[in-house]
C-alpha cells in the first residue's frame, strides 16, 4: 500500500468515526469541562474526557518515599516558574557573551526540544495505555491530559484541518497556560510570546498521533499584553504560509520553532565546513601541482644549461620550489588543514634533496625529531622547510669535499615553556666548515640571505659555531 493509499485510508476512518460521533453526541452530548473543541468532535474529546479522567484519578502521593504516582506511573512536580521566566532568566545569564538575542534562542530552543519529545512520548503511551490508532482519537486525549498535569486549558478553534497529510493545520488556544501565568504573576512582561513548552509539547503530540513532522507558533500571547494566548500548528514546511495569512500577526512574523533544530543547523554547520575542508584540499591539491609544473619546466630548462653557475642556481631554485611543493601535497592528504607532521615532511624534504644531488649513501643523514604532539602549524611548517632546505643543500654542495665519512645530524626540539611552546632546529655537520662568517653583510648569496630573513619571519635566533665542521642553531 502507498503512502498516499494509507492517508487516504486515514482520512475515510476519521470521517466515518466524525460521523458515528455526531449520530451518537446529538443524544447524548455532555457539556466539556477540561476542554473547548468544535461541536463536530465534541464526542471524541468526551470520551477521551472520560477515559483521560479515570486515568488521573488513581492518584498517590507519597513524600515518605518521594513518588507521586497516577495510574502505576511515576510523575514529578516541577514549579512552573522554573520551566519558564527563571530558566530563560538563568540561560541569558549564562549566555549573556553571546548577546539577549541569542541567549534567549538558545533558551527557547532547549524548552522546545524538551517539551516535543515529552509531548511525543506522552502521546506513545496513551496510545498504548488506552489502544488508540486513529490519529483524531490520539490527538484527543492530549489535551485532556495536558488540562489535568496543569500545561493549560486547551481551546481548539474553528477553521482547523487535522488531516494526517501536509494540508494538517490546528488553530487553538491555551487558556491558563503555565508559562504565560508564570510572567504574569512575577509582574514581568516580554516582547515576545512565552509559551515555549506548551508549543513543543502539543506539536509533539500531534506530530506521534498524525505520523507527521508538525510543529506550533503561538502567536498572540498574554505575556505580552495579548488577550489570550493563540497558536498555530502545522507541517514546518507550511506553517509560514499560515503566519502570512494570519490577521492576527504583526508586520514581523514570529520565529518558527522546529523540533532539534540546533542539531539541525550543527549538522548544517558541518557540511559547510565539510564542503570548505575539501575545497581548500583541492586548492591544496592545485597549488602542489603548478609547483611541480614549475619545477618540472625548471628542470627542462636546466638541461639546456651549461654555465656551471647558472646550472647550480637553477637547482637550488628547483629545491626550493619542492620544499613547498611537499607542504601543500601532505596538507592535500591530511584531514588537518592546519598543522602538518614534521616526521613525514622533514624525511620527504631530506631524501628529495638526496635525489636532487644525485646522492645515496655518500652522506649520512641523521634525523630526529622530539615533538610533543606531531603537530606543527602550517605557517611556521612553509618556513622551517625552507631553512632546512638552504642549509641541507648547502652541506651537500660544499661541506664535503675531501671528508670521507660525510654525516649530518639533525634534529627539532619542541620545549614547553609555561603554556607556550619554543622550538629549537639544531643541524650539525662533520664537514669542512664555513670559509666567511655568514649573515654578517659580508657574504651576499642568496641562501644565505634567505635563511636569515626566514628566521626573521618566524621572530627568532640563529647561531653558527665553525669547529670540526658547522653546527647552526635557531630557536624560535
Amino acid at each position: 500500500m502507498t503512502d498516499k493509499q494509507k492517508i487516504k485510508l486515514l482520512q475515510d476512518e476519521i470521517k466515518l468515526l466524525k460521523s458515528k460521533l455526531l449520530k451518537r453526541s446529538s443524544k447524548t452530548s455532555k457539556k466539556l469541562k477540561t476542554v473547548i473543541v468544535p461541536k463536530e468532535i465534541e464526542a471524541i474529546f468526551e470520551i477521551a474526557e472520560k477515559n483521560v479522567g479515570s486515568y488521573h484519578k488513581s492518584f498517590q502521593l507519597n513524600p515518605e518515599k518521594g513518588s507521586i504516582e497516577i495510574s502505576g506511573q511515576r510523575y514529578v512536580l516541577i514549579r512552573a516558574s522554573a520551566l519558564s521566566i527563571e530558566f530563560l532568566e538563568g540561560i541569558m545569564k549564562y549566555y549573556r557573551d553571546r548577546g539577549e538575542t541569542e541567549a534567549l534562542a538558545i533558551g527557547k530552543n532547549i524548552l522546545f526540544d524538551l517539551a516535543h519529545l515529552i509531548g511525543v512520548e506522552d502521546a506513545l503511551n496513551f496510545s498504548k495505555l488506552m489502544g488508540l490508532s486513529n490519529p483524531i482519537e490520539m490527538l484527543s486525549a492530549g489535551p485532556v491530559h495536558f488540562a489535568y498535569t496543569g500545561w493549560a486549558q486547551v481551546k481548539i478553534l474553528e477553521g482547523s484541518n487535522p488531516s494526517p497529510d501536509e494540508n494538517f493545520l490546528l488553530r487553538y488556544t491555551h487558556p491558563y497556560s503555565f508559562e504565560a501565568d508564570s510572567w504574569l504573576k512575577a509582574g514581568k512582561k516580554n516582547k515576545q510570546p512565552v509559551c515555549v513548552m506548551n508549543s513543543g509539547y502539543s506539536s509533539g503530540w500531534c506530530s506521534h498521533s498524525f505520523g507527521i513532522n508538525l510543529t506550533s507558533v503561538e502567536i498572540t500571547c498574554r505575556a505580552k499584553g495579548d488577550a489570550e494566548c493563540t497558536f498555530i500548528m502545522a507541517p514546518p514546511e507550511k506553517i509560514q504560509n499560515y503566519l502570512e495569512a494570519n490577521s492576527i500577526l504583526e508586520k514581523k512574523n514570529p520565529e518558527v520553532p522546529i523540533f532539534l533544530q540546533r542539531k539541525i543547523m550543527e549538522e548544517k554547520l558541518s557540511q559547510s565546513l565539510l564542503e570548505k575542508e575539501l575545497l581548500l584540499k583541492e586548492v591544496h591539491h592545485r597549488v602542489k601541482n603548478n609547483l611541480q609544473i614549475i619545477s618540472s619546466l625548471l628542470n627542462l630548462q636546466l638541461n639546456t644549461i651549461q654555465d656551471e653557475t647558472v646550472h647550480r642556481k637553477f637547482r637550488e631554485s628547483i629545491d626550493r620550489v619542492r620544499s613547498m611543493a611537499t607542504v601543500h601535497d601532505l596538507l592535500y592528504r591530511s584531514n588537518d588543514l592546519a598543522h602538518i607532521q614534521l616526521t613525514s615532511y622533514f624525511p620527504l624534504l631530506i631524501n628529495s634533496l638526496k635525489e636532487s644531488y644525485h646522492l645515496k649513501n655518500e652522506i649520512a643523514v641523521e634525523l630526529n625529531i622530539k615533538m610533543l604532539t606531531d603537530k606543527f602549524v602550517i605557517e611556521k611548517a612553509i618556513p622551517c622547510g625552507l631553512i632546512l632546505n638552504e642549509i641541507v643543500s648547502n652541506a651537500f654542495k660544499y661541506a664535503f669535499k675531501g671528508v670521507k665519512d660525510a654525516q649530518i645530524k639533525i634534529s627539532f626540539s619542541e620545549i614547553k615553556n609555561n603554556d607556550a611552546s619554543q622550538y629549537e632546529l639544531l643541524v650539525i655537520d662533520n664537514g669542512i666548515g664555513f670559509v666567511q662568517e655568514p649573515f654578517t653583510g659580508l657574504n651576499k648569496t642568496l641562501g644565505l640571505e634567505l635563511i636569515h630573513s626566514l628566521v626573521l619571519q618566524l621572530d627568532g635566533q640563529i647561531s653558527i659555531m665553525n669547529s670540526n665542521g658547522t653546527t647552526i642553531r635557531i630557536t624560535f
